[in-house]
């Protein structure tokens, strides 16, 4: 779903990559990114938010006998949700409460704290009276990250340091987009490194899991918070700690977790990766780095998982080291290992040689 964007493209070229003989099908509400789709056939469907939106999908599921729906977006995940019962087709995905759950951060964050799992300190904002109050609290750490307790792409996310900051941002979003206060959370700020756990699960057990590290931030020079849940370069790297915390979080919220969980997770300043979210349902949309490299394709793993085909993974946590990814604006993402990096590259930096890239 969402043919010809990042993500369903990224998606198309692991799935290819790991058996070139799948037929891939692509739809989209939107003509104009439908005609990037790298899919072999591609439909144009009504708006998600049309009433025949359902009776489109399921004749083209039908159409095209379609053994697997697969969605790429937040929205798409809860979309196809609701109409699993009814799509003649598998779909792979958690419990709706599970999908409810994940894509509200707050209730996310709130949950897994009860449960034991490492989370950034979290408050929500009831209204704009809450904020100076929560600045006066003892024990408030100096700086604090805000954000929106739903969406994707560090939406609306401000590390902030005092209460008129909080408040100004706050009152733009609610006065100038229709984000109400009560959309807002807060939580402790996290300095340290960035990851992402990209994990399948299967009733309850963890089928595989790959980790990297976000070391730049796609756009992110042109955010206020500096950063982006788009990372510009990726690397995979090994952390246990990262797994074992990803892990955790996936069964303290479903006991019978089913499908991708995509986790992210974030150091705090003593060096403790924090769960910060998860993108339940579906691949990040850097899904390349985690299907392109290791012993593993993530999504052909998914796929045969969702067709009900064996699948024997031996080692869940498929680690993967030294592969970079690299993100730009109208560029596919390239992948490349630490030992290639010279490669192709002439070094005309004359007694700056030796400093380090």
């Amino acid at each position: 779903m969402c043919a010809g964007t990042g993500a369903a493209n990224n998606l198309v070229r692991s799935l290819r990559a790991g058996d070139g003989s799948l037929r891939i099908v692509g739809c989209h509400s939107d003509q104009f990114f439908l005609k990037k789709s790298s899919a072999d056939r591609n439909y144009l469907l009504p708006s998600a938010r049309h009433p025949k939106f359902g009776d489109a999908l399921r004749g083209l599921v039908e159409r095209e006998r379609v053994g697997v729906v697969i969605p790429t977006t937040d929205d798409d995940v809860a979309l196809v949700s609701g109409l699993r019962k009814t799509l003649r087709s598998r779909v792979f995905l958690p419990h709706p409460d599970t999908i409810a759950l994940c894509q509200d951060k707050y209730a996310l964050a709130q949950a897994l704290g009860s449960a034991g799992v490492p989370v950034p300190a979290t408050w929500a904002i009831g209204d704009r009276g809450d904020v100076s109050a929560l600045f006066r609290t003892d024990g408030t750490p100096p700086r604090l990250w805000c954000r929106a307790r739903r969406g994707t792409g560090s939406v609306a996310a401000l590390p902030v340091t005092t209460a008129a900051q909080l408040l100004a941002w706050v009152s733009y979003w609610e006065d100038m987009r229709g984000l109400p206060s009560t959309e807002f959370m807060i939580s402790e700020y996290l300095p340290g490194r960035d990851f992402a756990c990209q994990t399948l699960w299967q009733n309850g057990r963890p089928v595989l899991a790959k980790t990297s590290e976000r070391l730049s931030y796609f756009g992110g020079r042109g955010t206020p918070s500096g950063t982006s849940s788009i990372g510009g370069l990726h690397k995979m790297v090994r952390a246990p700690a990262v797994v074992e915390a990803s892990l955790a979080a996936v069964r303290a919220i479903d006991a019978h977790a089913t499908g991708a969980f995509s986790v992210d997770l974030k150091e705090n300043d003593e060096g403790c990766p924090l769960v910060t979210e998860i993108n339940v349902g579906r691949f990040l949309t850097g899904t390349s780095i985690f299907d392109l490299t290791g012993k593993h394709n993530m999504s052909l793993t998914y796929v045969r998982l969702a067709l009900g085909e064996p699948v024997s993974i031996s080692e869940i946590y498929d680690v993967v080291e030294d592969y970079y990814m690299v993100r730009d604006l109208d560029a596919l993402p390239d992948i490349f290992h630490a030992a290639s990096l010279g490669e192709g590259i002439e070094d005309a930096r004359g007694d700056l040689a030796e400093t380090r890239v």
